[in-house]
């Protein structure tokens, strides 16, 4: 099976106005998620995980045991987190719907709280990494953050929201300022109405 890189689902210069230049995503996109899809559709050929969901490698190659892990998972896992980034921020004003809300308010106790940890957890995270909103298998909502590519399948957990904090996904933008990226990130770019379809 061949991971091919998808279409962003709009417009390169769509996020310009909310602080995501043309260039981040002319070079986030076309450059760093296209070499994640092409290495993954190369080093599944002729394993046991050609013909596999991008799913299914990312589960099945994770290795719990190791602080480094293969290129397959590294790539594998980059791949689907991108994908999934993408479409969690669009350049329409996306307001946060009641349920999610609702959801967000009960397990950190206000929307502000929540994006607070969010903001913590993405600033504090060490190095190349994401900061996530997730599910639980119990139904509650945590934030945590990934060291690069590990994602919340590995934990059985369900990706609400996630934001890439490597370096090229803020550089070009907002030079070292990971906290602004982050900030902009949440108030400008996040689509919440694809996050609570996630829920």
């Amino acid at each position: 099976m061949a991971f091919d890189l998808p279409d962003l689902p709009y417009a390169h210069d769509a996020l310009a106005s909310k602080g995501m230049s043309k260039e981040t995503l002319e070079y986030h996109h076309d450059k760093h998620h296209a070499a994640y899809a092409t290495k993954t559709s190369d080093m599944v050929k002729g394993t046991e995980w050609e013909g596999k969901s991008i799913e299914e490698v990312v589960k099945g190659t994770y290795d719990a045991s190791s602080v480094t892990q293969s290129g397959l998972f590294d790539n594998a896992s980059q791949f689907w987190n991108h994908v999934q980034f993408w479409e969690m921020m669009g350049p329409g004003d996306s307001a946060m719907p009641g349920e999610l809300d609702k959801a967000i308010t009960e397990s950190f106790g206000s929307v502000d709280q929540f994006k607070s940890d969010f903001k913590s957890a993405g600033g504090g995270q060490f190095g190349s990494g994401w900061a996530w909103l997730v599910k639980e298998s119990d139904g509650g909502l945590k934030v945590t953050s990934t060291a690069n590519g590990i994602n919340p399948l590995c934990f059985g957990q369900t990706a609400l929201l996630g934001c890439d904090v490597w370096e090229h996904a803020y550089y070009i933008d907002h030079r070292n300022a990971r906290p602004a990226y982050l900030d902009n990130f949440l108030e400008n770019l996040v689509n919440w109405e694809n996050v609570a379809s996630r829920m």
